[in-house]
């Protein structure tokens, strides 16, 4: 872990609110450990999955990610950015400007949802990274049934985490790696595989974080 992923570090209980925004208050997004300047690797499976562009498009756990600068650029529309972290969220709104009106943002707890669980019929459920925070069971059970509420029958769901031989902490939390076969059996028999593949990303301080990308479908409720 580099200097800057550890200064993430929070000691003794963790408050995640407070954890992540404070991982985004002392550094800029460009030395976040986790920042890129593209999402090439999302974008990719997005473009496969083939949805409209006003499609209803579920970015959680988004962050201060380019991501929806890049989408909203592309013309999507039914953009929704989700963080625990109203600061990163912040960061967004203030770097789109005027753009930040064609996105719908909403601070809410994944694992313990208010906001999040009244939205419905959703196209596609972008995840890059959030996953693999959860340890608990119960946690990943909340994680899982929300995307379940969630996504409509049809609809995708793209998840990248950290792969089995990939880190085993980041921002000073330790982690869940996952493996294809491992997404597959927590969205159960109703999603289908669509495209897996693994990819290793550099982060801005020069290391390695080998990743695994999945696209699935939903074919039934």
């Amino acid at each position: 872990m580099t200097t800057k992923e550890s200064e993430c570090n929070i000691p003794g209980e963790i408050n995640y609110k407070e954890h992540w925004n404070a991982a985004y208050v002392k550094n800029p997004t460009e030395k976040l450990g986790w920042f890129e300047e593209s999402s090439k690797e999302t974008i990719k499976l997005l473009k496969e999955s083939n949805v409209p562009k006003d499609a209803k498009i579920l970015n959680v756990g988004v962050g201060s990610s380019m991501l929806i600068d890049e989408l909203v650029a592309d013309g999507y529309s039914g953009l929704i950015a989700n963080d625990l972290s109203e600061k990163a969220l912040t960061d967004v709104k203030n770097r789109l400007g005027e753009d930040a009106s064609k996105v719908s943002f909403i601070a809410d707890d994944l694992v313990s949802p208010t906001k999040l669980q009244e939205l419905t019929e959703i196209d596609v459920w972008n995840d890059r990274a959030v996953l693999h925070f959860f340890l608990k069971t119960e946690e990943q059970n909340a994680y899982f049934n929300l995307l379940k509420k969630l996504v409509k029958v049809d609809g995708f769901v793209i998840i990248a985490v950290f792969a089995l031989d990939g880190a085993e902490k980041c921002c000073g939390l330790q982690l869940q790696r996952y493996n294809t076969e491992m997404l597959q059996e927590k969205l159960g028999d109703d999603f289908v595989l669509v495209n897996s593949f693994n990819h290793t990303f550099v982060n801005p301080y020069g290391g390695e974080r080998p990743y695994v990308y999945t696209l699935f479908q939903r074919a039934n409720k």
